[in-house]
C-alpha cells in the first residue's frame, strides 16, 4: 500500500461497560477496522491533552491472562502479531535521538525485557519470533524467544527504526541548536521531507515497516508470532491501522500491541500500549523512552491526527 492512501471507509465499534477508570472517556470507541482507498497527503501534528501519561486509561482491550496458552486460538482467517517495543536504553533516559545507530539495552532494559517475556510465555502460544537487527530490538527479542521455547529469531532490518540522519545521536533539546536544518526537516509536517544526512521521511518508513507486517502476516495466517521493532515504527503501524484515528499516545518500552491483519489488506488492533506487566514488577516508572528518541515525533508530547482538509 503507498503510504498516501491511509484513508478508511469502515468503522467498527466496542461498547465499553460502565466502570470508573473509563468515566473520563466516551463509552464508545472505534477498533479501527479499515479498508484504504482514498488519499490523504498531510498529517498534522496535534499536542495530548494530559501531560500524565502513564495514568491515562488505555482505551483498547488488555490481554487476557491465561495459565493456558494453547488453548487461545487465533482466528484462521487472520495472523495475529504482538508488536512489543524493545527495553529501555541509556540513550532512551539521556533523550539522545538513536534512529540506526545501535545501542544496547540498559540493566533496567534486560529487566523490562525479561518481564515482558515472562508474560508472552504464560499467556499465549508463539509460532515465530521476528526483530528489527538493530541490538536494542534483537536483545529483546531474543529473550522473548528463548522464553518461549522458540529457537530462533527471524531478523528484518526493514523494522529497523527510521533513520534520522544528521540528528542520530544527538540530545533532542540541543538538535535544534547543533543541526538547525535536519531538525527543521524532522519537525517538519510533510511526511515525504527526507531528514539531511540520510534520513527517512514518515512515509518512507511507513511503506517499509507496514509491508514488512503485511509480509510477515502471509506467513503467518491462523498464527500468533512477535515481532519486536521500535518506538517510531510502531507508530507508523497504528496509522496504518487506526489512520482516521486518534495518537496512541507514547510508546513505552516493552508495551504490548497487538495487531490483526486480514489478507494484507485489512488491519485491526487488539490491544495497545499494554505495559501491565511493569505496572506488577515496580518497573513502570523506570526512565522509558517514550516518543522522545523515536523515529516518528520531534517533541515528547507530541502526535499525529489525519486532517481531510489538507487533501
Amino acid at each position: 500500500m503507498s503510504a498516501l492512501s491511509r484513508a478508511s471507509d469502515t468503522t467498527t465499534f466496542l461498547r465499553l461497560p460502565s466502570l470508573p477508570i473509563y468515566s473520563n472517556l466516551t463509552n464508545t470507541i472505534p477498533l479501527c477496522s479499515f479498508k484504504f482507498h482514498i488519499n490523504h497527503r498531510y498529517r498534522q501534528r496535534h499536542s495530548l491533552i494530559s501531560p500524565h501519561l502513564l495514568k491515562t486509561p488505555n482505551p483498547f482491550p488488555t490481554m487476557a491472562h491465561s495459565n493456558n496458552p494453547s488453548s487461545d486460538t487465533v482466528d484462521p482467517t487472520c495472523a495475529e502479531i504482538i508488536v512489543v517495543r524493545h527495553g529501555e536504553t541509556v540513550w532512551n533516559v539521556d533523550g539522545r535521538l538513536q534512529g540506526h545507530i545501535d545501542v544496547e539495552l540498559n540493566e533496567v532494559g534486560r529487566e523490562q525485557a525479561a518481564v515482558v517475556a515472562d508474560r508472552l510465555s504464560r499467556e499465549f502460544k508463539v509460532s515465530a519470533v521476528y526483530s528489527s537487527d538493530l541490538k536494542r530490538a534483537f536483545e529483546t527479542a531474543e529473550k522473548i524467544a528463548a522464553t518461549c521455547g522458540i529457537a530462533e529469531v527471524i531478523k528484518d532490518p526493514d523494522l529497523r527504526e527510521r533513520h534520522l540522519g544528521d540528528l542520530q545521536g544527538l540530545v533532542l533539546q540541543e538538535a535544534a541548536k547543533v543541526s538547525a536544518v535536519a531538525y527543521r526537516a524532522f519537525k517538519s509536517h510533510r511526511t515525504n521531507q527526507d531528514i539531511p544526512g540520510g534520513g527517512e521521511s514518515l512515509d518512507k518508513l511507513y511503506d517499509r515497516c507496514t509491508s514488512s507486517l503485511e509480509r510477515i502476516a502471509a506467513k503467518h495466517t491462523g498464527e500468533r508470532v512477535v515481532v519486536v521493532t521500535h518506538g517510531g515504527v510502531i507508530r507508523e503501524l497504528y496509522q496504518r491501522a487506526c489512520p482516521n484515528g486518534k495518537s496512541g499516545g507514547r510508546v513505552l518500552n516493552t508495551s504490548i500491541n497487538i495487531f490483526h491483519i486480514f489478507d494484507g489488506d485489512r488491519w485491526t488492533i487488539k490491544t495497545w500500549g499494554d505495559v501491565s506487566h511493569l505496572n506488577e514488577t515496580g518497573y513502570l516508572k523506570s526512565g522509558f523512552g517514550g516518543d522522545k528518541t523515536s523515529g516518528s515525533s520531534f517533541l515528547d508530547m507530541e502526535r499525529y491526527v489525519w486532517d481531510k482538509e489538507w487533501e
